[in-house]
């Protein structure tokens, strides 16, 4: 079996995570474990090539945050105005339409084919393995999973994904519909 990379410290997702500690308050352990499970698979799938590194870490750190920062269950285009806001502000530099497409696509369910596909379509399939708690697996052997999950503990995350369903659209039943018209993309 092949290995799968962790790192455990990432000084730019942190410095992100940190300026909207407030905003994500109490979830903000489980989301970080979940943005750094998520990098982790996408590096995997890119072969860690290097040049991609920055912006998969700013891409997933910023890729839920509308859920904190706009409380909206359809928030990935609050997600991606925070990211290209934030980028530009700070010159991190990175370019904004590869930036927005990765924040964008990552609920797609079928392969991304458009502009920036490599690292979209990483940053997809690492997101639908972390947000299926590894029962989508996109071709990665269970045991990197588990080594991945446990490197970066849950926390909670699945859980309260669930509670700002429910608190953001009133019900389960309602929330559920939003969030699937909000960010599913075909």
């Amino acid at each position: 079996m092949t290995t799968i990379l962790i790192q455990t410290h990432r000084p730019h997702v942190d410095a992100i995570l940190g300026r909207y500690a407030d905003a994500i308050g109490p979830d903000l352990a489980g989301y970080r474990n979940h943005v750094y499970r998520a990098i982790t698979y996408a590096m995997h799938f890119l072969g860690q090539a290097p040049q991609h590194a920055r912006l998969v870490e700013t891409a997933f750190a910023y890729h839920d945050i509308g859920l904190w920062t706009d409380r909206e269950l359809a928030y990935l285009e609050p997600s991606e105005a925070v990211a290209l806001a934030d980028n530009q502000a700070f010159g991190w530099g990175l370019d904004p339409e590869s930036l927005r497409a990765a924040i964008h696509w990552h609920h797609k369910v079928f392969p991304y084919r458009g502009p920036h596909a490599e690292v979209v379509e990483a940053c997809r399939k690492a997101d639908w393995i972390d947000a299926s708690m590894g029962l989508l697996r996109k071709g990665l052997p269970r045991a990197m999973v588990r080594e991945v999950e446990a490197a970066f503990a849950n926390e909670g995350f699945h859980a309260t994904l669930l509670r700002l369903t429910k608190d953001y659209g009133g019900s389960m039943l309602v929330g559920g519909v939003r969030v699937t018209r909000g960010i599913v993309k075909w």
